[in-house]
């Protein structure tokens, strides 16, 4: 049996984990499940099904490979990552995968808010603009967020330096590495294939419920 990948039908937290599936030429089956038109946003596809899959945490995203069940998106990606020697090669390359994961989670939470609150001071864009500045520090002139080799954080940040780029195509404008980072994580070969593919999910980045669903493709 394929593993099985669900989420809802929108990019979310589930993107990275498309990713590094497709990167890893994982054969998997996707299960999208969708929410109900306004106002009422009925979530009863997940909500008469959550209980019954054996999930230790029911939530979504989750991830079923054979005996192994597992939620929450970045428990997804390290199982990932540890499966195809995607964590790391040495402890300091360890250490800087298990920071940028927390940061990388406290600059979607920090996304996500702006989005909610439709906050479009110039007070908060300095605030995301600093936010992406520190990510371009941390990442220097190395080719990847870890070091030489490509790891599952990667995966994580460029969707979220992606959500951000949605608010305003120039925040990247002063980080030319993260740009360079940009670019070259999109011509990896299977990345550029899956992304040219039928069943890329390009948008919505968010649930039919918030304010802001980012710009439409």
């Amino acid at each position: 049996m394929v593993p099985l990948f669900a989420y809802w039908d929108i990019r979310g937290m589930g993107q990275p984990v498309r990713l590094l599936l497709e990167y890893t030429d994982t054969h998997y089956d996707e299960k999208r499940y969708r929410l109900g038109p306004a106002p009422d946003y009925d979530q009863s596809c997940w909500l008469d099904v959550r209980l019954k899959l054996g999930l230790d945490f029911p939530d979504l995203p989750y991830f079923i490979d054979g005996d192994v069940k597992i939620t929450q998106s970045n428990a997804i990606l390290r199982y990932l990552g540890r499966k195809h020697d995607l964590c790391g090669h040495t402890e300091a390359e360890r250490m800087r995968i298990d920071t940028l994961v927390n940061q990388a989670t406290d600059a979607r939470k920090a996304f996500i808010r702006r989005v909610a609150s439709q906050d479009d001071t110039e007070e908060c864009r300095q605030g995301s603009i600093e936010t992406l500045r520190s990510f371009s520090d941390f990442l220097g002139s190395r080719t990847w967020f870890a070091g030489d080799n490509i790891t599952f954080v990667d995966f994580l940040m460029y969707d979220v330096l992606e959500q951000y780029l949605q608010l305003e195509d120039s925040l990247l404008e002063e980080s030319k590495n993260l740009q360079d980072f940009q670019r070259r994580f999109e011509e990896l070969p299977p990345i550029k294939q899956y992304m040219t593919s039928p069943r890329f999910l390009s948008t919505p980045t968010n649930i039919k419920m918030a304010k802001f669903l980012a710009k439409q493709s």
